[in-house]
């Protein structure tokens, strides 16, 4: 069996946190709209579908599951 490498903490990539502006929850509303599916939303906007699924949240506004 082979060990795993352990990575130091300052070699790990750290993810940069991008501030949501107005008109990303402008477009972000636009979608919602639209019914588009979280993951075009998530490659159109560059941003992780747990991401957009969280502010949709928190806006109140539905993203996601539609059947």
């Amino acid at each position: 069996m082979r060990k795993a490498k352990k990575q130091s903490l300052n070699s790990r990539k750290r993810t940069k946190r991008v501030p949501w502006s107005a008109s990303d929850l402008k477009d972000l509303r636009t979608h919602s709209k639209t019914k588009t599916p979280v993951v075009k939303i998530s490659r159109a906007m560059k941003r992780t579908a747990g991401a957009l699924r969280q502010k949709a949240q928190q806006l109140g506004i539905p993203l996601g599951h539609r059947r």
